[in-house]
């Protein structure tokens, strides 16, 4: 602080405390603390304008700069002229798309492969068979009961083999 040392700090406060004496020293230290706070106040106003006046300088230089520039066009740097030119421009698609498929529902039988043209000849196909004639199924081999009762005999015999072993 002032090129002043801890000794030289010790002088001065012993010569204030002769000189001003121990009643008054603590108002006056007071007021010499106030004085000091008002100081750095005034001291940190004056750097934030100083401060100010350089950014608002840099942003002067900048500005220049920009404007100096012969191929920038600073009106064609609107985003929101770009997002509504695409927005104009998918609803264009949109709409041409609608109309196309609306042309297609009116009238169905333009470009549809599936839809067969009402000059196309037709293919003579089998005639269908009559209803009126009854359909007699196959008879099926007749299965003698005492076969039929023998296989199921046969399948209890190991089930009770399995049960007993």
């Amino acid at each position: 602080m002032f090129g002043i040392d801890s000794p030289e700090l010790l002088v001065i406060a012993v010569v204030a405390l002769v000189v001003i004496g121990p009643k008054e020293l603590p108002g006056m230290l007071r007021s010499w603390g106030k004085w000091m706070a008002q100081m750095r106040g005034m001291a940190s106003e004056f750097r934030g304008h100083v401060d100010e006046m350089v950014r608002q300088a840099d942003l002067d230089d900048v500005k220049k700069q920009l404007t100096g520039t012969p191929g920038l066009d600073l009106q064609a740097l609107d985003p929101t002229r770009e997002i509504k030119n695409a927005i104009q421009e998918g609803m264009a698609e949109g709409e041409k798309a609608m109309s196309e498929a609306k042309s297609q529902f009116d009238n169905p039988l333009a470009d549809n492969p599936l839809v067969e043209p009402e000059s196309a000849p037709q293919i003579a196909a089998e005639p269908a068979p009559d209803m009126a004639t009854p359909v007699v199924a196959e008879a099926a081999p007749a299965v003698p009961a005492a076969a039929s009762e023998a296989v199921p005999a046969a399948e209890e015999k190991p089930a009770k083999a399995v049960a007993a072993g």
